[in-house]
């Protein structure tokens, strides 16, 4: 008797299919009814021959489609057993008798016990490696569903049908009660059922194994043959598959690229059945196929999150870059010029510019501690503070300090940032500023001499600290000040020479008399060179001001 099985991931829909015609759709009055969206209400006519191994599929312009071994029919088709037809998104295979049933992860249960069988067979790992003996090519079947196996290598199925689709397939060759894929915790202590096939309709119990096995298994990736395991008195006792008549069971491990990631299991309460040295070796040989197809699962996940991570980063750059200023602000009798390079998508160096209503102009360059995201988010918070004080009543001093105790109020502990901030006083053209442990600042004065603005206090959001002193420096006509991130200084070529202070201060005093963008420009370039093309590894920043003749 044919039967049509199939899950839609939360019901098992399972059809005696006697001879006639019938119409399966979303519809409570079709034949079949599947309430799924992606089926239609009259989704497809399924006619059934007399006798006949297999049945005609019609799709009856359906709005999702009916497919058949993954290709969508048009016209009316042949489905013969073992056949994939799908309505929508829903997947059906024909049988020709009261199959299986399928069970996901959940639905059975599986436990470890202390006990290991008297009678037992290993084949070792690299045994199992080895070509199948030419004499099992007589088993039935065997051929045959060793190529449709591989065929799921390059299936793009979900993989939880993967695994129901590979027991099947086994169970055609290997005669089973029970089959299942068990994936087992790193510490082999809870075993957890990742796909079985079980006799239809009937309660598969609990899949016990030994804990001995399973460490045998998933440490040495031997397979293992439970040769007469009602024999072995510690079993006979246990409340388990052995008292339920097991007759032979066998486990092999599902091994790729140095791990195993699950143990295959099948077993028989058959007494005209006993599992063999042979039947093992194929069931070694179906594990590592799995296997293998488990790994590809595996690396396509991590490429879907790393390209999930890479479009997060995309977008928290572009933020991150939105929240800077593009072009800075015109400085009466000054030139300002800003440049940024950062080592990732998204970094903890920042900078910002403005002029406050009453004319005096504020500029601050800040490298906060950490990298990527979490200094991302660090820095925002930073520039976001300081830009609710910028008002006419902003005071230096004052500011610094209600930041560095937002900072350390509502951050980690080890949440910091080093910060250099400057208060321009056009009319004087005097420069207050405070230094909370950052890099000192370099001024290049038109005489030809150099001074660092050493810093006045330490990083702020540190601890609880209020002691920042602010500093005053005149900038003449020519002069220029420069402001840089240790990413500048720490640049670092492949036998760790680094940049350093002492090339800076050359680079600084070579390059004034260009505008304060080609200072920046300059300097950079200077450092690509001096780097020899190694990586970057921190984020450089840049702020040149220069007061125009």
């Amino acid at each position: 008797m044919l039967r049509l099985i199939g899950s839609d991931g939360v019901k098992e829909y399972s059809w005696e299919l006697k001879p006639g015609a019938y119409v399966l759709g979303r519809d409570s009055l079709c034949d079949f009814p599947v309430p799924d969206k992606t089926i239609s209400r009259r989704h497809a006519r399924l006619e059934i021959p007399e006798g006949a191994e297999f049945i005609y599929v019609e799709d009856l312009n359906s709005h999702n489609g009916t497919q058949l071994n993954g290709s969508r029919i048009t016209t009316r088709v042949e489905a013969k057993l073992g056949d994939q037809i799908s309505f929508g998104r829903i997947d059906f295979r024909l049988y020709d008798r009261d199959v299986s049933a399928t069970a996901s992860k959940g639905a059975v249960t599986a436990q470890l016990a202390d006990q290991e069988p008297a009678k037992s067979v290993v084949l070792t790992f690299d045994d199992a490696r080895k070509p199948l003996p030419e004499k099992l090519s007589e088993m039935p079947e065997l051929i045959p569903t060793l190529l449709e196996m591989a065929k799921t290598q390059v299936s793009r199925e979900p993989q939880e049908q993967m695994l129901r689709h590979s027991l099947e397939l086994i169970s055609r060759v290997i005669p089973a009660e029970r089959l299942a894929i068990l994936f087992v915790s790193d510490d082999h202590s809870q075993p957890e059922i990742g796909a079985s096939l079980l006799p239809y309709g009937r309660d598969p119990g609990t899949f016990t194994l030994s804990t001995s096995i399973v460490k045998e298994i998933m440490t040495n990736k031997h397979s293992i043959l439970i040769v007469d395991p009602l024999s072995d008195e510690r079993f006979a006792k246990q409340d388990s598959i052995i008292s339920s008549n097991l007759n032979s069971a066998m486990a092999a491990p599902l091994f790729d690229e140095g791990k195993v990631l699950g143990i295959l299991y099948v077993d028989t309460t058959s007494p005209l059945q006993r599992y063999n040295d042979e039947y093992l070796r194929v069931l070694a040989a179906f594990g590592n196929t799995i296997a293998s197809k488990l790994l590809n699962y595996s690396l396509i996940e991590e490429r879907h999150q790393r390209e999930a991570l890479r479009s997060e980063l995309m977008r928290a750059a572009a933020i991150q870059e939105n929240l800077l200023i593009d072009t800075p602000p015109s400085l009466s009798g000054f030139e300002i010029a800003v440049f940024q390079e950062q080592s990732r998508a998204v970094g903890g160096d920042m900078y910002d510019i403005t002029v406050l209503p009453d004319g005096r102009s504020v500029f601050l360059v800040a490298d906060v501690s950490g990298k990527g995201m979490g200094a991302a988010l660090l820095m925002s918070n930073i520039l976001a503070s300081f830009r609710i004080l910028f008002n006419d009543s902003f005071d230096l001093l004052s500011a610094v300090k209600q930041v560095s105790n937002q900072l350390l109020a509502h951050s980690a502990p080890d949440s910091f940032a080093t910060l250099f901030i400057g208060e321009l006083n056009p009319s004087s053209n005097s420069l207050r500023y405070i230094n909370a442990g950052h890099n000192p600042p370099l001024v290049s004065r038109s005489d030809g001499s150099i001074e660092t603005l050493e810093p006045s206090g330490i990083m702020i959001g540190a601890m609880d600290y209020d002691s920042w002193a602010s500093d005053k420096v005149t900038l003449n006509p020519g002069d220029i000040l420069y402001v840089f991130t240790d990413g500048v200084t720490e640049a670092e070529r492949e036998d760790g020479d680094q940049y350093g202070d002492s090339r800076l201060e050359r680079a600084v005093k070579e390059f004034d008399n260009n505008s304060a963008k080609a200072l920046n420009s300059k300097i950079m370039d200077e450092i690509t060179r001096f780097v020899q093309g190694a990586p970057q590894s921190d984020d450089i920043t840049m702020l040149s001001l220069k007061r125009l003749a």
